[in-house]
């Protein structure tokens, strides 16, 4: 359901995610972990930095001072392990997995982090993708967490199903890009959305464009911005756009996206403050 930016979540109000995940219809939370607000990162298609883009949220919420955990839901396809440079597998107690901590103390949890290989491929059914969803959240031990992001997989399918029927999400980020095909599927995941009566906290438009590093000129290289009206016509607020930036790219490659510190920090830590605030 669309919203007011001045009716996000604010992380001084009351841990509504660990008791709300006590109601019928939610999955129960692990009891050694309080989570005080869960936020999905979505997009209606693949291929346009929505891991990446959690990623920088994360990272600025981290700046903010807050504890941020990440359950990565994109079964098939995950990418955040890869991301914060993290490949040990999780260790075993008898009261569940213990979240797996990054570099910079970002907590998360991924299938590839299961695997033998992470480039082992993931050959499942939707009901074995909604139950690996549900172990993540009621196996993981996620200790202490202001913030818990979900990464989705693009599209309308099982996995993004189950995150918005089961978790007690605060609400959704949208990520987009320029094409107009992208923001066609994403009214498809803002309609989902209002199915659901799940708030959307506000659009991301990534790779905008791109800088010239000889002469700073703009490049609109997947087209112009539509970045605003997009959001007008889905009436939700839009939260910015982000640029292509190869420095944060290499980076991610290397896993090391936590030593990033460039503009597109920046411009999440703007985002954090709107959804935050």
């Amino acid at each position: 359901m669309a919203t007011e930016t001045s009716e996000t979540c604010n992380p001084n109000t009351r841990s509504s995610s660990t008791s709300e995940a006590k109601k019928p219809g939610y999955f129960p939370l692990n009891e050694l972990s309080h989570i005080k607000h869960v936020i999905g990162v979505m997009s209606g298609k693949g291929g346009v930095g929505k891991s990446s883009v959690t990623a920088l949220l994360a990272l600025a919420l981290q700046k903010a001072g807050y504890q941020v955990g990440i359950l990565d839901a994109d079964i098939t396809g995950p990418s955040i392990p890869r991301l914060f440079g993290v490949r040990r597998s999780p260790e075993s107690t008898g009261n569940g997995i213990m979240a797996a901590a990054t570099p910079g103390g970002t907590r998360i949890m991924s299938l590839n982090l299961l695997l033998p290989h992470e480039d082992d491929p993931v050959i499942w059914r939707g009901p074995l993708i909604s139950s690996a969803v549900k172990q993540f959240w009621t196996d993981v031990i996620w200790g202490d967490l202001d913030y818990l992001l979900v990464d989705l997989p693009p599209g309308t399918g099982d996995s993004p199903l189950t995150v918005l029927q089961s978790l007690p999400l605060d609400g959704l980020v949208i990520v987009s890009s320029p094409q107009e095909l992208a923001q066609m599927v994403v009214r498809k995941a803002v309609k989902m959305a209002e199915h659901m009566n799940v708030k959307i906290l506000g659009l991301v438009e990534n790779m905008s464009y791109a800088v010239c590093p000889d002469c700073g000129k703009e490049i609109s290289v997947f087209g112009p911005s539509r970045a605003e009206a997009a959001a007008a016509a889905a009436g939700i607020p839009l939260l910015g756009i982000l640029p292509l930036d190869p420095e944060f790219t290499a980076y991610c490659d290397h896993g090391q996206v936590e030593v990033y510190s460039g503009p597109l920090l920046d411009r999440a830590q703007g985002f954090v403050a709107r959804i935050t605030g």
